[in-house]
């Protein structure tokens, strides 16, 4: 059994505990890492940071020997950095990435996940400048030193981010290389098309095009589709094609100790699964039919 993995879930942030419930949340799971908004990720409103219970949180974040330089917080869907197509909603993005950002380090986080945005018929090659432009904006206004971790994506509609390439592309256009990372979504990437069976075969790829020092966060996802569906639709672990003994190799893979691995998959009849999707990663043991229980 691996005792040390760093592993995680999805994590709320709702009233009356905010920060604080995410951190019991967490620890109710068994978990050694998490995810969160910093709000709601369909809109840009965003609670003011003395209401949250950061330093609560935190205090209880140390006192059950939680690493804080490994929780993740996932930046609101509604950004589209690379929106080739209309300036007023570009801005928007700007704006509200780089107040994401400032939030993120109000949590003494570092790692903040961002979709890469949708091209929205002007081709990936040009929303691809337009991110790489809009990242350097942000960074250069944003003052802080938190790491954007640039998640790769499963091809569903215009998603740019779909391939390696796509993403060593963006960052190396970017003038601040230091402030990108990559966040790899084992259900995105099975969707787009790799063979996520061959855990030695993806890395070598993964780091050969784009190192395996720009990864920073994984996320565990079974998938409901086929191999190159670009669908993008999660599953529970062991439910889905990809198949427990692949995800059990990956996030137990040696290479990958030191990076936060974290569960997105579907809630259960709304009870949320990762207590035991967790237990069975760190046994290194299927349980079969699991949800049953549910």
């Amino acid at each position: 059994m691996s005792t040390n993995l760093l592993i995680g879930s999805h994590v709320g942030m709702n009233g009356p505990d905010y920060y604080l419930g995410s951190v019991k949340e967490a620890i109710s799971y068994k978990a050694s890492t998490f995810m969160f908004y910093t709000g709601a990720p369909q809109n840009s409103y965003r609670k003011p940071l003395n209401e949250l219970k950061i330093s609560e949180g935190r205090s209880l974040l140390r006192e059950n020997g939680f690493d804080e330089s490994k929780i993740v917080v996932h930046a609101p869907y509604i950004i589209n950095a690379a929106n080739p197509n209309n300036p007023d909603l570009l801005d928007l993005s700007i704006k509200v990435l780089i107040n994401e950002l400032q939030r993120t380090e109000a949590f003494h986080a570092s790692i903040l996940v961002l979709h890469p945005g949708n091209h929205l018929g002007a081709g990936p090659e040009k929303a691809i400048e337009v991110l790489a432009n809009t990242l350097d904006k942000v960074f250069a206004n944003d003052g802080t030193n938190v790491k954007i971790a640039i998640e790769t994506m499963a091809g569903k509609g215009s998603e740019i981010g779909t391939s390696f390439e796509q993403i060593r592309d963006i960052i190396d256009k970017c003038h601040f290389k230091d402030r990108l990372g990559v966040c790899l979504d084992t259900c995105h990437v099975h969707d787009a098309g790799y063979d996520i069976s061959d855990v030695d075969g993806l890395l070598d790829e993964f780091n050969r095009i784009i190192g395996l020092d720009r990864l920073l966060v994984v996320h565990v996802n079974d998938s409901k589709n086929i191999r190159s569906a670009h669908k993008d639709r999660h599953e529970n672990i062991g439910y889905g094609e990809i198949g427990f003994d692949v995800l059990c190799r990956f996030v137990n893979h040696p290479n990958l100790i030191n990076i936060p691995k974290i569960l997105e998959t579907p809630y259960v009849n709304e009870k949320a699964p990762y207590s035991d999707e967790i237990r069975m990663l760190r046994a290194e043991s299927f349980e079969k039919n699991w949800k049953d229980s549910y």
